[in-house]
């Protein structure tokens, strides 16, 4: 296996001194009704649905519902998280949604997702890192509730990508899904249960990943995008790691963004990763951005992977370039109003 160096020292990215904990649970994923198997794309593309398998590792995807928005699929993910965590939406301060695919250039959709549910304390914000979103999300959820500025915050990542992609562009046609899942965090008086967060970007090679406002449709420079995938998301795999205290044989679960299966098998390949421990659900949903490490998440938790006390690695990469990944101890327990 070849050798990779922790990019940064683990004490450059240590937070400052907490006030409180940080805890996180309680994962709510929803998803459109209508599935989208490979045989059509095939058809259109004029491949046979054994090469998109070959190069994507997807064998279906769910495509939203004309009128179906970010707003609505986030709102149900999000209020399916909260009853799994046992937290009323009135207790929110903060709700964040992840998304590259607004509805709207506005209003926002945190603002009408915090309004379906209730949460009219909440102070409401979309956040765009692309693919990267939605654990640069849980970070900056995390820095509120650590500062003492909050004590719950509602985590969403939602996209909706069918309508970004162009269905004759044999790089992305078949790759992309839509979905949405979420994630509460709360303060606790213990020691937080969000490690520090390796947070990058490189916007040189912005290029490589890209979305027009006038065509309003992805285009991805396919060989390139794969090298720095793979790249990033182990370096800041072991930043994180190595930023936790922890090792890579202390990892109970590895939730990579689901960008592409290849993907994901180089990056657990590269770090000697056993794969019952890699979570590999893209053939199921596609790649649905910011949306892919919550969906790996509830994954996890539904085959009885991920549970209360897992120590997990969750990182993504996306346009921008930017990448995020962090190392959480998972579960609620003991969450309070510190």
């Amino acid at each position: 296996m070849p050798e990779l160096a922790v990019a940064r020292d683990p004490a450059a990215i240590t937070p400052p001194a907490r006030t409180r904990g940080a805890s996180i649970g309680g994962v709510g994923v929803a998803l459109p009704t209508t599935v989208r198997t490979n045989a059509e794309i095939a058809e259109r593309l004029e491949v046979d649905e054994e090469w998109i398998v070959a190069r994507t590792g997807v064998l279906e995807r769910r495509v939203a519902a004309a009128g179906e928005g970010v707003a609505e699929l986030g709102a149900a993910a999000a209020a399916r998280s909260l009853q799994a965590a046992g937290v009323d939406a009135e207790e929110i301060d903060l709700l964040l949604v992840a998304t590259m695919s607004h509805d709207h250039l506005s209003p926002a959709a945190a603002p009408l997702v915090a309004e379906t549910l209730g949460a009219r304390k909440a102070g409401a914000i979309d956040l765009n890192a692309a693919c990267a979103g939605f654990v640069s999300a849980v970070a900056l959820g995390a820095s509120h509730i650590e500062s003492g500025r909050a004590r719950s915050v509602l985590v969403v990542g939602a996209d909706l990508m069918h309508g970004l992609t162009d269905p004759e562009d044999r790089a992305t046609a078949a790759l992309f899904g839509d979905g949405a899942g979420a994630v509460v965090l709360k303060a606790n008086d213990w020691e937080s249960r969000i490690g520090p967060v390796v947070l990058g970007a490189d916007g040189a090679r912005a290029p490589l990943i890209k979305v027009g406002r006038e065509e309003a449709r992805i285009r991805m420079k396919g060989p390139d995008t794969f090298r720095q995938a793979v790249d990033r998301l182990s370096e800041s795999t072991l930043e994180a790691v190595a930023g936790a205290g922890s090792s890579l044989q202390e990892i109970d679960v590895f939730v990579f963004h689901q960008a592409n299966k290849r993907i994901t098998r180089a990056v657990g390949d590269r770090l000697g990763l056993p794969r019952e421990r890699v979570v590999d659900c893209i053939d199921r949903y596609g790649n649905t951005s910011a949306a892919t490490v919550p969906i790996a998440l509830a994954d996890a938790a539904e085959t009885g992977l991920l549970r209360d006390g897992s120590r997990v690695l969750m990182a993504a990469f996306g346009g921008g370039l930017a990448w995020a990944a962090t190392v959480v101890d998972w579960g609620l327990d003991g969450g309070d109003d510190a």
